[in-house]
């Protein structure tokens, strides 16, 4: 049976996550990064990617079920298909005609360079096949989270309209996208949002760039649950049962690319267990971090991040 054959609908209990613009993730390894030299690689790593998909991964490396699902077209499209069977992570992507976007990593030891290439442009036709994808697989799950940027052809009002859907459908939303899809994700008050400085900056104007400043900027949102990234400096939530500050003490040296979608996986994972929100916060924190240490965008070492789950500090606001 083919990918398109399998059953309609997800298991129950079941994460979604929806991946618009999906890339095929290149890796390169460098000792030192000098523009306008030629460098030697040491090493290329190609793995599925685009946010939702790092999200998936890593839920699927926590043993949490999930479905991947999105848009992807051309040779790399079917690689990125290809890469997720090869990893075990279950995917039901809607194939498009335009070819899916690359993206490029040059990774130093202890910082890393990003090229990004535009995505592909999806007609009208096939973002209506996804919406009846969406609409079949959304059944019985019990959260959907809506990562990354939409690709031209794609409405911007695209999550909102996946959030409504999703919540007629009775499953929890997690939004973490920028700029207007952001803004027209948050309409539809999805259960949890997670922007990072620059992108609560474009939702309430010139919001403080620490945590303990941004407050009020977090609060000024209309959003049911909020949880903002700051890089190294951690985490601030604001939820209907409070606001805390979490963070590692120590700066952790790496990659960070996928941090944030580590982070999306925690959080995700929290919202259905229920835990306390200190809990989750420490979880959201030790895992990004851990996704820092890790060489490859979407991929953690659990060891990694059994360690620094207990240097994670947690401060009530």
């Amino acid at each position: 049976m083919s990918r398109e054959d399998a059953g309609s609908a997800a298991p129950a209990g079941q994460i979604l996550t929806v991946t618009l613009n999906a890339a095929l993730d290149v890796t390169y390894h460098v000792p030192t990064l000098t523009p306008g030299a030629t460098h030697r690689v040491a090493r290329v790593d190609e793995r599925a990617g685009g946010k939702g998909v790092n999200v998936a991964r890593l839920l699927h490396t926590l043993d949490v079920p999930v479905v991947a699902t999105g848009l992807a077209g051309g040779a790399c499209g079917t690689r990125i298909r290809s890469l997720l069977a090869d990893e075990g992570v279950p995917e039901r992507f809607v194939p498009i005609v335009a070819e899916s976007r690359r993206t490029v990593v040059v990774a130093e030891p202890n910082s890393a360079t990003g090229l990004w290439e535009p995505g592909p442009t999806v007609t009208p036709d096939e973002w209506d096949a996804f919406r009846t994808r969406f609409t079949e697989l959304v059944r019985g799950v019990a959260a959907v989270v809506l990562s990354g940027s939409l690709p031209s052809g794609v409405p911007v009002d695209a999550y909102r309209a996946l959030i409504e859907a999703a919540r007629c459908a009775g499953a929890r939303t997690v939004l973490d996208s920028s700029g207007e899809a952001l803004r027209h994700g948050l309409a539809a008050r999805p259960d949890l949002v997670k922007p990072n400085a620059e992108e609560l900056a474009g939702l309430v104007g010139d919001a403080p760039p620490r945590p303990a400043a941004a407050l009020d900027a977090v609060r000024a949102l209309d959003a049911r649950t909020v949880v903002a990234s700051f890089g190294p400096d951690g985490l601030l939530a604001v939820t209907g049962e409070g606001a805390w500050h979490a963070y590692v003490p120590q700066p952790v040296a790496g990659n960070p690319t996928g941090a944030g979608d580590a982070c999306v996986a925690a959080l995700t994972r929290g919202l259905l267990r229920q835990r306390p929100w200190p809990e989750r916060l420490t979880e959201a924190v030790a895992l990004s971090a851990a996704a820092v240490r890790a060489p490859v965008a979407g991929s953690v070492d659990l060891s990694d991040y059994r360690q620094l789950r207990r240097a994670v500090i947690v401060k009530e606001m």
